[in-house]
């Protein structure tokens, strides 16, 4: 989104600033309330029943695709995911001056973007990929492969943060705890309406909080093979993100 709406590099180190130190708030408490898991079903109203059912089954299929992966299915895995990315490319670098050409009043909409359109087509690849049997590469490793280049992305955005830029202007901290109070009190209306379990509460919110990265531990705090629950929700938190972020800057533009 930084490169879709051309977001100047100082704003948006303070707004991941304070993304990160709120966000990591909210992951302490939840870890914390791991601890009180059974208390807080119980305030919930919940049946954590649902969460063994999921364990079981998670173990279980864990079980019957896991493997050690060769060198075939190393590259296999690279090749998919930089085949995609390069198509994307591909797409991206000849939708995007179409547009512009004849129809330059959506321009306002990003949708002339390079960049827009590359994350656009790679995101719809890769779910309409998970659909495939290219799926059950998933057990010789392909989201371990997956969270290392999300490591290197997130590495590449750091080295171009000035995080002391923040203290230009403290008064965004607001801003983070009134996003994060909204999303906190939707997250208990919503888990007390359907009796959902603290377990979906808390990965679910650190799926679309704090991504791959942390949902993953969140969920491997409540059982080591629950990790993959958090990993899936994450991926798509990451898929409507994408969307979601877009249609959010859209929306914003338009207020100013």
């Amino acid at each position: 989104m930084k490169e879709v709406f051309n977001v100047d590099g100082d704003l948006f180190s303070k707004m991941v600033t304070v993304d990160v130190l709120v966000g990591n708030a909210l992951l302490a408490l939840l870890l914390i309330g791991v601890g009180r898991a059974v208390s807080i079903d119980k305030f919930l109203n919940a049946n954590s029943d649902s969460v063994e059912k999921v364990k079981k089954k998670i173990e279980k299929y864990n079980m019957s695709i896991a493997r050690i992966p060769n060198l075939t299915e190393l590259i296999y895995i690279l090749s998919i995911g930089f085949g995609v990315t390069g198509l994307s490319h591909l797409i991206a670098d000849s939708l995007a001056p179409f547009i512009l050409t004849n129809f330059p009043n959506l321009q306002k909409y990003s949708l002339t973007s390079t960049f827009f359109w590359l994350i656009v087509m790679s995101t719809t690849f890769g779910v309409i990929l998970s659909f495939s049997k290219i799926r059950n590469l998933e057990g010789a490793g392909a989201s371990k492969i997956g969270s290392v280049f999300i490591y290197i992305l997130v590495a590449t955005i750091g080295l171009q943060m000035n995080l002391f830029t923040i203290f230009d202007n403290p008064g965004l901290f607001i801003i983070g705890l009134i996003w994060i109070s909204i999303h906190i009190l939707l997250l208990i209306t919503v888990a007390v309406l359907i009796k959902a379990p603290f377990f979906f509460v808390a990965v679910g919110s650190q799926a679309n909080v704090g991504g791959a990265a942390s949902a993953p531990v969140v969920a491997s705090a409540f059982h080591p093979s629950l990790a993959a629950v958090g990993v899936l929700l994450a991926v798509l938190g990451y898929a409507v993100g994408t969307y979601g972020a877009w249609l959010c800057g859209i929306l914003m533009q338009s207020i100013i």
